[in-house]
């Protein structure tokens, strides 16, 4: 009998033991393949915060959950299993699927700044809206849309950056990182749309610096919000144009791809005391002219396209 339960204490320290190794495999995993996400992570976190433009303040963080379900969901629910059959049955379908999905973004973008050059602003129209209702629906509905896009290049990175693993650990290393990085973005966007009511806050307090700085926040708001309105509308250019590039390179279209990382090379040899910064910075700047000129493309082509009255749609 002392013999039997020394056998099984053993089996389950070989057990916990397996299990350690299986959790530090997973979180290694995880952090490595997140880590090669953090551009298309930033480009998210940058995207998001415009979705509540034309909101009351007691709805933005309700509306920030809202997206923040339906990026979990897009995550866990719909690309997890995807990206898992597709790169077991149909790996060849990756490729094609992340390019239009490049390629909308590059219209998100492009029409952002079509709309601003002609007046007809998207987040003027959404502050036009009178039913509170059909405003959060749109505005949850585009940033859901838009974060299924950013999300399946998240996952696309993160797959692909993982080692030979069977496919239970590749979908757990998918899901954790699915779920850190969803509540990352959307805690940091939560702190962005509040650091007004946080600053007022600080404004009240007592001690002279710490009304200082909360005059300072209430005051940088305006200006940080119109710049990430800004860095949302260039990160979906130009990740949506990186994904182009990317897919014209799996298909051997090496023109615009030598053309854009050429330059990016030669920049980053100009300066060597900066290389990497300006490597990524020129990367960039080329991956968004790509992506304006595709997004550009397409939205001239829908704003010409009949509608059944006849007319152009715009």
């Amino acid at each position: 009998m002392p013999g039997g339960l020394v056998a099984l204490l053993d089996d389950i320290a070989a057990i916990a033991k397996l299990a350690a190794s299986s959790v530090d495999d997973v979180a290694g995993a995880a952090g490595k393949a997140g880590a090669k996400a953090a551009g298309v992570v930033i480009d998210d976190t940058a995207v998001t915060p415009s979705y509540v433009i034309g909101l009351t303040p007691d709805r933005e963080l309700p509306i920030i959950g809202k997206i923040a379900i339906g990026s979990m969901r897009n995550k866990i629910l719909i690309l997890l299993p995807a990206a898992l059959v597709l790169s077991y049955f149909a790996p060849w379908a990756i490729t094609p699927i992340l390019m239009l999905g490049g390629a909308y973004l590059c219209f998100e973008g492009a029409e952002k700044i079509i709309s601003a050059l002609t007046g007809n602003d998207h987040a003027s129209e959404a502050v036009e809206i009178t039913d509170p209702r059909a405003l959060e629906d749109r505005q949850v509905a585009g940033a859901i849309r838009t974060d299924l896009i950013l999300s399946a290049e998240i996952m696309a990175i993160t797959l692909a950056g993982l080692p030979v693993m069977a496919i239970a650990m590749q979908a757990t290393v998918l899901a954790v990182v699915g779920v850190v990085l969803t509540v990352g973005v959307y805690g940091v966007v939560a702190i962005i749309v509040k650091m007004d009511d946080i600053g007022l806050n600080l404004a009240r307090r007592e001690p002279p610096m710490v009304r200082a700085i909360g005059r300072g926040l209430v005051k940088a708001m305006p200006l940080l919000l119109e710049a990430l309105a800004t860095i949302g509308t260039m990160a979906m250019l130009w990740v949506g144009g990186g994904i182009i590039i990317h897919g014209l390179e799996v298909f051997h279209l090496e023109a615009i791809p030598h053309l854009v990382h050429g330059a990016a090379h030669g920049a980053a040899a100009a300066i060597p005391m900066m290389a990497g910064l300006v490597e990524w910075l020129v990367g960039a700047i080329g991956s968004a002219i790509i992506g304006l000129i595709v997004g550009a493309a397409i939205a001239g082509a829908l704003h010409f396209i009949p509608r059944k009255g006849g007319k152009p749609a715009h």
